[in-house]
């Protein structure tokens, strides 16, 4: 069977291979030639998908990456698996899935499923894809949506393990959703509707920023007594129950935590709610960098002006290039904003904003544990005095306590 998915990002592409490795014929679509043109040479950034593998489904032309949207015709299922960013007034910005609905009607003209993975607010699908999908179309379309739950470098929890909530707008188009995802999905879920579907993506990652922005909050009591917040945190998940252990960090990055509550409370907003605990929860995380830059200024004596500072790893997570949202980049400026003199080394990010990366330097008042690579090597600082402060989020240690 044929299928397309339009969006190669991390989970367009994620999508691509688990469906290309179970027997269908995918067309993978994006705008972006540079990936596209990398995923035919099989290079792929997205951490689990290893060049033998693409190239291998390339030339079996089980997989094949494209900008030319009009290979579409003649697929069974087309997936939406393209970005839902915010604007700059933290808003929804579907941009992207309209283009992608606009694409699929001026193109298709066959019976065909339509499923959307990309993560949007309730509603999305039977009041923005549906009627943009079928706008003066006479072909047949079904709908279903199945919002993504992929994390890029995580190898316990991935596409065939993890649970996938689904629901059409109608049974059939949940049954033929549901028999498609079963064959590379080992669980599904099938949700009452496809609004259920869409709140839960929201939920999850609400749940998430909420928590997070707690422990953040927290942090900042407990630095008052002189302990360690993450002491503290391990010692209350130790409880086996009613507890989930979340740690202090400088911000939440990605496209996940620090975007799908601001999809939430739009949402909110449109029906008349007013989500405090929510838009208090994003303002926390919001502003941590800023906040986590002031005690970096307070435990250099109080004066930034011409420190030189290099923070390892600006990427929003260990392991993967992705600088959406990641903090890191908000650190950085908050710190040259008080005067200091600030270089990075990350060696998933070659350049960010003209700015080169740079290896691990012993030519620095304080180097930044900010996003702890596994590639990096720490040695280089443990061997001299060089104040370090470890500000990562994981759980382990990195040859210093944990600051925050």
């Amino acid at each position: 069977m044929k299928i397309s998915i339009i969006g190669q990002g991390y989970v367009g592409q994620t999508l691509a291979i688990g469906a290309a490795k179970s027997g269908y014929e995918v067309i993978g679509l994006d705008l972006n030639t540079q990936l596209i043109s990398d995923l035919e040479r099989g290079d792929s950034f997205v951490p689990g998908i290893e060049k033998e593998t693409l190239l291998n489904l390339i030339i079996k032309k089980d997989y094949l990456p494209t900008t030319d949207f009009k290979l579409m015709q003649g697929s069974k299922i087309i997936i939406i698996a393209v970005p839902t960013p915010i604007n700059s007034d933290r808003e929804p910005d579907l941009t992207a899935v309209i283009a992608a609905c606009k694409s699929i009607n001026q193109i298709i003209s066959e019976p065909t499923l339509v499923i959307s993975e990309s993560t949007s607010y309730p509603g999305t699908l039977r009041n923005l894809i549906k009627p943009t999908v079928e706008n003066r179309s006479k072909t047949l379309f079904t709908f279903a949506v199945a919002p993504e739950r992929v994390d890029p470098g995580n190898y316990e929890w991935h596409i065939s393990n993890t649970t996938r909530v689904i629901s059409g707008l109608t049974e059939e188009s949940t049954d033929s959703a549901i028999n498609f995802y079963s064959s590379f999905c080992k669980s599904i879920f099938r949700a009452s509707s496809p609004e259920v579907a869409e709140a839960a993506k929201l939920l999850e990652n609400t749940f998430r920023q909420v928590n997070i922005a707690l422990v953040n909050e927290f942090s900042e009591v407990i630095n008052k007594l002189g302990i360690s917040a993450n002491e503290v945190v391990n010692a209350a998940s130790t409880k086996p129950f009613g507890f989930m252990k979340f740690q202090p960090s400088i911000g939440v990055g990605g496209h996940c935590i620090p975007v799908d509550p601001e999809y939430l409370v739009y949402f909110a907003k449109k029906v008349g709610v007013e989500l405090k605990l929510t838009n208090v929860a994003n303002e926390i995380n919001l502003h941590r960098p800023k906040q986590v830059a002031y005690r970096i200024k307070d435990y250099l004596g109080g004066d930034l002006t011409g420190k030189r500072i290099q923070i390892a790893g600006i990427s929003y997570k260990p392991n993967v290039s992705d600088l959406r949202e990641a903090p890191a980049l908000e650190l950085i400026k908050e710190l040259e904003t008080e005067g200091a003199i600030v270089s990075w080394h990350d060696p998933f990010v070659d350049e960010y904003n003209g700015r080169q990366n740079t290896a691990l330097s012993l030519e620095i008042d304080l180097g930044l544990i900010v996003t702890p690579h596994s590639q990096i090597d720490f040695t280089i600082w443990e061997r001299t005095s060089i104040k370090v402060l470890d500000l990562s989020a994981d759980s382990n240690t990195h040859g210093w306590p944990k600051f925050l």
